[in-house]
């Protein structure tokens, strides 16, 4: 195996820069671990041998002929299968879109390319980004690095698994109730949720368009928050977009200074329900920033404790709408359609082909909530709640710099264990959610491995929106702080694959 992919991508940015490796040695060392190992970690859906190359050989000859070059050219990445990329297939996990090929690419496809970021592949997610678990891919579950016979987190394991599994040092989710800080805390990598709006959607397949963020994933705080200032930017594509300066992330991440600092936990994050290997991993993180300068102070936003209620109303009647679409007709998979049925029994049967059990659990949901007689006693509650719980954070980053709680309740669980009970499933984004409904930007960061399963916990960072920076230095911080204590980054004590 080639040391080269146990490198963090700022190491790799540097060796690219000094000549001492090029994008194509590197591409191609990342290819052969994938080639290696992803037939029992299955990150990926798709894997774009000759493209990467090709990618990588142009960076190879912008260097060459002295051309100004982003601080990641070169350096490969896996891209989660939920953003259109043209020439690529972009299947969202589902049979709906099997054999799709976009003819455009999503604006953050756009800005990766411009930045000289070799695209490896497409990876797995959960369909249509329903699920916390990567098991609801029409094309089978992704495998936990640490453990294959576990979950490595969803919607976006994939990306999270290929982390690592160190087929990528740097990888692309979605966010919509934790989709990118979930897999990111079971797989002891970093995944961070910008704000909302911080991230173009442009070109990204909806779940619930209020909810759904692109962000950044990494194997540290600095290579995320590398990548995180290539992607983020006002777009004109997107009417959600911010038009604002992005955050100083990168200056952020180097700085990692919390002294003075007052970082707040939520007393509705924690407690009943977490194991206990979880909460003993964040409360020894606690102890570790208090001795960084920082003043803990206990936060309670009361309203937390109706989040999940309020996200699993109001997220399937987002995707309710927006995946009426898919219907046979307009876009996606077409089945039955022989000439002897009528459009409704086409439409039936197709949307009975190209969706899984999820995604039609969901939609049902969505559709009850949303009809006649139950808005308002359901879609139109959940949005007060909504509100409710942005005030609790407004309450609290008026005490406080950041927030911080676990990031998942438990460690990765195994696969199936969880697949007939979805209220169990849906319990894995308890922590993160409320952060989607707000809208604000967070951050999980591995704090070790839980005692009695040796797997990775996460802590999860809030901060106030557009105050994306904030994460980056507390999380810079803790984890040079954790390092230290270690000796070796988390990824170095698991067995691999």
């Amino acid at each position: 195996m080639s040391e080269l992919i146990r490198k963090d991508a700022s190491e790799l940015s540097a060796l690219l820069q000094a000549g001492d490796i090029s994008s194509v040695e590197l591409t191609q060392a990342h290819l052969d671990r994938i080639d290696a190992v992803d037939g029992k970690v299955h990150a990926f859906l798709h894997v774009d041998h000759q493209g990467a190359i090709a990618s990588a050989r142009a960076v190879d000859e912008r260097r060459s002929n002295g051309d100004a070059l982003g601080p990641l050219a070169g350096v490969p990445l896996a891209l989660k299968d939920i953003l259109a990329t043209k020439g690529l297939p972009t299947t969202v996990g589902s049979r709906m879109l099997e054999g799709w090929i976009p003819p455009y690419d999503a604006t953050v496809v756009t800005k990766l390319r411009e930045a000289g970021i070799v695209i490896l592949g497409k990876t797995n997610m959960d369909e249509f980004a329903m699920g916390s678990s990567t098991e609801h891919s029409a094309y089978g579950p992704t495998h936990n690095p640490w453990d294959l016979e576990r979950i490595p987190g969803g919607s976006g394991g994939g990306s999270s698994a290929s982390l690592a599994a160190f087929e990528a040092p740097l990888a692309i989710g979605t966010d919509t109730g934790g989709s990118i800080r979930q897999p990111a805390a079971v797989t002891g990598t970093v995944g961070v949720k910008p704000t909302y709006g911080g991230v173009s959607r442009y070109g990204v397949v909806a779940l619930a368009s209020s909810l759904d963020q692109v962000g950044p994933c990494g194997r540290t705080v600095l290579d995320t928050a590398l990548l995180h200032s290539v992607i983020a930017g006002h777009d004109p594509m997107d009417q959600t977009s911010i038009n604002s300066p992005v955050p100083a992330v990168v200056e952020a991440a180097k700085r990692g200074d919390i002294a003075g600092m007052r970082i707040g936990v939520v007393k509705e994050l924690g407690g009943d329900g977490y194991q206990s290997g979880v909460r003993q991993r964040f409360d020894e993180a606690v102890v570790v920033l208090q001795s960084l300068g920082a003043q803990i102070v206990e936060v309670s936003c009361p309203s937390f404790d109706f989040a999940l209620a309020a996200y699993y109303l109001i997220l399937p009647s987002e995707c309710s709408s927006n995946l009426a679409k898919f219907d046979g007709i307009r876009f996606g998979l077409r089945a039955g359609d022989d000439g002897t049925r009528s459009v409704e029994q086409v439409m039936s049967q197709t949307r009975a082909a190209g969706f899984g059990d999820e995604v039609i659990r969901r939609i049902i949901l969505g559709t009850y909530a949303l009809s006649a007689g139950y808005y308002d006693a359901y879609y139109g509650q959940a949005q007060k709640v909504r509100a409710l719980i942005a005030q609790d954070f407004a309450k609290a980053f008026a005490q406080v710099d950041v927030l911080i709680s676990p990031t998942a309740p438990t460690t990765a669980f195994k696969i199936g264990e969880k697949l007939d009970d979805p209220l169990a499933m849906y319990l894995n984004d308890i922590a993160t959610i409320p952060v989607n409904l707000a809208g604000i930007p967070g951050m999980s960061l591995p704090i070790g491995l839980a005692p009695e399963d040796n797997l990775p916990v996460g802590i999860q960072i809030m901060a106030p929106a557009m105050a994306d920076d904030r994460l980056y230095n507390v999380g810079a911080a803790l984890e040079r702080a954790l390092l230290a204590q270690w000796g070796a980054p988390i990824l170095s004590s698991m067995a691999g694959v």
